[in-house]
């Protein structure tokens, strides 16, 4: 389908730009974490005018709460969670200078227009491979929101995380284009 690329993190907008959907990318770098509960956090700080505990700038969020590590590894299995619950939170954060998202599942229209907007990109991580996935975590650190537990913000420090670009930061969007390819005319 797409190009294999490999990207560190933190990206520069012209980076992601290039980024096209249907390519398969392998991410090296940090990562955080972050689900419903911790986004709803950072909006209301943003509300307030407070600083964010992280640093978006050029980074991704991955949409997911990591199970405990086994032994031998830095986290447990970490499929991900499904991206739309993030939605109504999502572009103050785009604002903020975040340059990615890994998740399951469709997008709304206002997060894509704001994906277009500030150069960002919308990238699926698949569920079944959530073991798989773990072993391209290197170290996990908990940066915010302790008590919340395996959706507190975590950093991951990641090497060769696999993830597929679905939607690029020009709007195009594998959900829409790959299921016109097999309708029956």
């Amino acid at each position: 389908m797409g190009n294999t690329v490999r990207i560190n993190t933190p990206v520069t907008t012209g980076e992601v730009r290039k980024l096209r959907a249907g390519d398969n990318v392998l991410i090296s770098g940090v990562i955080y974490t972050g689900r419903d509960a911790a986004h709803k956090r950072l909006i209301e700080l943003i509300q307030k005018g407070e600083d964010l505990p992280v640093d978006l700038d050029g980074q991704f969020i991955y949409y997911v709460g990591p199970a405990p590590a086994k032994p031998g590894y830095a986290a447990g299995a970490a499929g991900p969670t499904t991206s739309y619950r993030m939605d109504p939170y999502t572009v103050p954060l785009l604002e903020r200078g975040l340059k990615g998202m890994i998740g399951k599942g469709l997008r709304s229209r206002e997060v894509i227009e704001g994906m277009k907007k500030y150069g960002s990109v919308y990238f699926g991580a698949v569920g079944g491979a959530a073991a798989l996935i773990a072993k391209s975590i290197r170290k996990v650190e908990v940066v915010a929101y302790e008590d919340l537990g395996a959706e507190a913000i975590h950093r991951f420090h990641v090497e060769d995380f696999p993830a597929i670009v679905v939607i690029d930061a020009l709007g195009n969007n594998l959900y829409e284009t790959e299921p016109a390819k097999y309708r029956i005319k």
